[in-house]
């Protein structure tokens, strides 16, 4: 389904459009939003918009908040896509690489996962121990104009591809993300194109005014195509553009040992670990 940010002139006219609908506003708002408003913007019933929202609480997707009268998402959603993500592998795989990788570098370290159009942030480890730590909530999408993340995805595609995905989301503002985010295509591009040529991405003070951060993609292994990408973040005085450059070798032979670890990688396919699997009874 369209995102309902993306074209807020679409009708719902189905249930379960609705539903959906309804459920991706409150995504975009952690604050909650309230009735009135998701009718008229979703271009609902009152009425109708009323008997999903009790749906949604009802069956544990949503409460309303007792002061405002506001409707927010609980965290059963994010928790679904989890084990969705889970069931894969994937992150049982990557989470002992990230464990390690934060440990070694001493900072925050991220899986972000490709969602169609977007990258979702699904796991992290925390290496920093003491003073200034950047921790933020997972299933968050990454802003793909100001962010190491979206600098390594986009620098896997064309140009053309990755101004599509970012007028698709619109450019992060200064007021909102670092002073240095990109505001144009020109102040844009040759940060992707720095990312292709490095074989990884840098941002400094671009998604945070103090905060820097390196990614690497990760590639499926057999299919080659991006799946993710494995990112380092912290503050602007640890992690300054030469302490980036050092932790690119680390983040790199990260990267390449998860994609060792992914079902159908050449590794796990090799006849002698695939005999150690049978006889684990796998």
């Amino acid at each position: 389904m369209p995102s309902v940010l993306s074209n807020p002139q679409l009708s719902y006219t189905g249930l379960f459009d609705r539903g959906l609908a309804i459920m991706e506003m409150l995504a975009s708002s952690g604050e909650g939003i309230a009735l009135t408003e998701i009718s008229e913007k979703l271009r609902i019933p009152r009425s109708a918009t009323h008997r999903l929202l009790n749906t949604l609480c009802e069956t544990g997707y949503a409460r309303q908040e007792q002061e405002r009268g506001t409707y927010v998402l609980t965290s059963k959603l994010q928790v679904l896509a989890f084990t969705h993500l889970s069931a894969d592998g994937l992150i049982d795989s990557a989470q002992p690489v990230l464990n390690q990788l934060a440990a070694e570098v001493g900072e925050l370290v991220r899986l972000s996962v490709v969602d169609e159009d977007r990258l979702t942030w699904v796991a992290r480890a925390q290496g920093a121990r003491s003073g200034l730590r950047y921790d933020p909530d997972m299933g968050m999408a990454a802003k793909l104009s100001c962010s190491a993340t979206g600098y390594a995805w986009m620098a896997t595609m064309d140009n053309e591809q990755a101004l599509a995905l970012v007028g698709r989301q619109g450019f992060g503002s200064t007021q909102e993300y670092g002073p240095y985010a990109p505001q144009s295509v020109d102040a844009l591009l040759p940060r992707i194109e720095s990312a292709r040529a490095l074989g990884y991405a840098l941002a400094i003070q671009t998604f945070a005014d103090w905060m820097s951060a390196i990614a690497v993609p990760l590639l499926h292994p057999v299919s080659r195509k991006v799946i993710g990408v494995v990112s380092v973040a912290g503050p602007v005085f640890r992690l300054g553009e030469e302490r980036l450059h050092q932790i690119a070798p680390s983040l790199i032979a990260a990267v390449a040992q998860i994609q060792q670890l992914i079902p159908g990688s050449a590794a796990l396919m090799s006849p002698r670990l695939s005999a150690l699997h049978s006889n684990q009874g796998g």
